[in-house]
């Protein structure tokens, strides 16, 4: 069953440092101003500056902008089940907004964590225990938001309806609804976009505004039986075959999805805009790009857009995505061939384009399952870190792994001064950087589940303890110099 709506985790929902930025982090620092009505627990905020470590004359010290062997964390917010996402208002680094899978959003401030939720939608969604990949997954806010649109858009998981598929899990949800007096009004949910979802898992549930204004939403494969099948080139349109990803006629999973929310079309309650890649021709309107299995995380910089899409077996991966795009998902596992019927080893037939001579575009990023410097299970997408507070990040793009083990990873673009140009295979070079917990604090949770920005650039992450969206072992720490 759903939590009951009454407990709302007062009594385990706590904040630590102050959520004004640092000195170093942004050259500010004070609290925040209250954006709702004021009903705030209490909290200590601290400012002031934050330096490295003193050198002497007999210590050789590290050029401020080389990266880092470590960075630290600074915890903002706990008490969470699990926190998928860190969301900011256009033009804010006082506020952020913790998106929690059970089906809350928080608002935390250098006053507190808000006793009453930002957005409650529990009893909208499906019934949650256990290992889940359901439930809350995602919030953005309009680009206009404080400046003349209260909209914010959100994605769920709901029952299935009358309408879905008797053999299907449940029903992917994107809706908006207005914020008023700093909280979401529920009776104000317009539902934009209803998918039936095959699975429970591989639901992906990014959503982001990118620069031109649109609204771009990831959708998983669909999960389950999608993973299965031949995973030869003739099968690759067979939705039932695992092909999901490849699928641009009867269904819209496996995508990246890019959408007006600002116009309605004929038979829609959102606009289609005019350049998406299929408008005019076959596939639906909204898909953007496609190929992928459980895009985990987006993010756009200098106009381009990061998806990190998590593997099956062997390998993860991150993406620049472009219009019309084919990521290859399932004939590709990031830069390598992948066989649904044999997913533990790579086919002998290894082809670069489809049928149709739609080439199957590579990854930035490719790691394993394996050995290596980076490794891990499930990637989790981040940023192009463009903050101020750790000079060596600058330019890098900052991701990493579900299973974190105290560390993030590093991605440099080839044309960083100093950097290595990328490989053949179009790879940029990648590194770790660990996590320190600073000035005594709780480090972050063993489990990583999401990146977020302030409107300064400085990142923050999600972490858990549970893996499960239960308990309260959720927490939101803010990236900062190691001491």
């Amino acid at each position: 069953m759903a939590p009951d709506r009454q407990q709302t985790r007062r009594a385990v929902l706590r904040v630590g440092v102050g959520l004004a930025a640092t000195a170093t982090l942004a050259g500010c620092a004070g609290g925040g101003a209250d954006t709702g009505d004021g009903n705030t627990t209490t909290a200590t905020a601290t400012s002031g500056e934050t330096s490295g470590p003193e050198t002497t004359d007999d210590t050789e010290s590290t050029p401020a902008d080389s990266t880092p062997d470590a960075v630290g964390t600074e915890f903002v917010a706990g008490g969470f089940a699990n926190p998928l996402g860190v969301e900011f208002p256009p033009g804010d680094s006082d506020h952020p907004h913790v998106v929690d899978q059970a089906g809350l959003v928080y608002v935390a401030s250098s006053d507190g964590v808000r006793d009453e939720p930002f957005l409650d939608v529990r009893d909208r969604m499906v019934d949650l225990s256990g290992y889940e990949e359901r439930g809350l997954l995602g919030l953005a806010f309009h680009p206009e938001f404080g400046a003349g649109d209260d909209r914010v858009f959100v994605r769920y998981s709901a029952p299935a309806t009358d309408a879905t598929p008797d053999d299907y899990s449940h029903t992917f949800v994107l809706s908006s609804f207005r914020v008023t007096d700093g909280r979401v009004a529920h009776d104000s949910e317009r539902r934009l976009l209803e998918l039936p979802q095959p699975q429970a898992n591989h639901n992906a549930g990014s959503v982001a505004f990118g620069p031109d204004g649109s609204l771009y939403v990831g959708t998983g494969d669909g999960g389950g039986a999608n993973d299965t099948g031949t995973g030869h080139v003739d099968d690759w349109y067979d939705a039932n075959d695992g092909g999901n990803g490849q699928d641009r006629t009867e269904n819209r999973l496996g995508s990246i999805l890019r959408i007006d929310v600002d116009t309605d079309g004929d038979d829609r309650p959102y606009g289609i805009p005019d350049d998406n890649p299929l408008v005019g021709e076959t596939g639906f309107d909204e898909q953007y790009a496609w190929g992928f299995r459980n895009p985990w995380r987006f993010s756009f910089a200098d106009g381009d857009l990061y998806v990190a899409d998590v593997g099956q077996n062997r390998f993860e991966e991150v993406s620049v995505v472009e219009a019309g795009g084919n990521y290859g998902w399932n004939v590709r596992e990031g830069a390598h061939c992948f066989d649904a019927a044999n997913p533990g080893s790579p086919p002998d037939d290894c082809p670069s384009e489809t049928p149709d001579g739609e080439p199957l575009e590579a990854p930035i990023v490719e790691y394993s399952h394996g050995t290596g410097d980076l490794t891990g299970v499930s990637v989790i997408g981040g940023y192009r870190y463009d903050g101020d507070g750790i000079p060596g990040l600058r330019g890098d793009y900052v991701f990493g792994d579900w299973r974190a083990d105290g560390r993030l990873f590093l991605a440099h673009p080839p044309d960083s001064e100093g950097d290595a140009e990328s490989d053949a295979t179009g790879l940029w070079e990648t590194s770790t950087v660990d996590l320190e917990a600073s000035g005594g604090d709780d480090a972050p949770g063993q489990y990583l589940l999401a990146f977020g920005r302030d409107a300064d650039g400085t990142l923050y992450v999600a972490t858990t303890d549970s893996g499960t969206p239960t308990g309260d072992s959720g927490a939101v720490h803010r990236l900062v110099p190691a001491e």
